[in-house]
């Protein structure tokens, strides 16, 4: 009679069985499909925060710009070919607002001319070189860039009556008034669809609101008070 070689048995026993390799398969898929889904999540909620967080970068550097070339106002004047008087460049209304700065987001050397407005895509920004002439006619060639999609923007200025005491008012020219006013406060609020967004606030102190020749026309200021 044969005999089975010696250890026979216990090699025979020390594999795996089709049901243990079934289930092993098994396990192995579902912890990967869990495994991947974590990763998805985890990456989508990343991809979510990023986005938040370089468009809240790029909201604060577009305030900050903002406030500074404000804080540089400059009381630009400029002759009008017409009537040949010189005029204070300042054109300030409760949806728009375009002033010359001493500031320059490209470090461009001179003053530069700063124009403001809103529509339906958001808050648009458009510079120009500002001379001799009318910032106006330079600002008008000039190409505007959105800087706060999603936003509207109204705007405020602030003013000293004969007491001395200080209110806001929704608008202020300069080739009247030919000077600038003491500050300017910008409110940026949401569009409807875009409830996401917070209200953001510029406010900024006009150190130098008087031009050096020109004074200002106290009789107009107070008829349009």
């Amino acid at each position: 009679m044969l005999k089975q070689p010696k250890g026979f048995n216990q090699f025979s026993r020390s594999g795996f069985t089709l049901i243990e390799v079934l289930l092993a398969l098994g396990l192995t898929a579902m912890l990967m499909g869990l495994l991947s889904t974590g990763v998805y999540v985890v990456s989508r909620d990343w991809n979510r925060t990023s986005d938040v967080l370089d468009q809240s970068l790029d909201e604060a550097l577009a305030l900050l710009q903002l406030d500074r070339a404000l804080h540089g106002a400059f009381p630009h004047s400029y002759t009008d070919e017409e009537t040949l008087s010189r005029y204070v460049y300042f054109i300030g209304e409760d949806d728009y607002l375009s002033w010359v700065s001493t500031v320059s987001p490209q470090r461009t050397p001179g003053l530069m001319a700063w124009e403001l407005f809103s529509d339906e895509q958001g808050v648009h920004l458009v510079l120009a070189p500002a001379y001799s002439d009318d910032p106006a006619d330079r600002l008008a060639d000039a190409s505007a860039v959105l800087i706060l999609p999603n936003y509207s923007a109204s705007f405020s200025y602030l003013y000293e009556e004969i007491d001395e005491s200080r209110q806001w008012r929704e608008d202020w020219y300069g080739e009247e008034f030919q000077s600038l006013p003491l500050a300017v406060y910008i409110k940026f609020t949401p569009l409807a669809d875009e409830g996401r967004h917070e209200e953001l606030e510029v406010l900024a102190r006009i150190a130098n609101n008087q031009h050096r020749a020109l004074r200002p026309n106290n009789l107009t200021l107070q008829a349009r008070l």
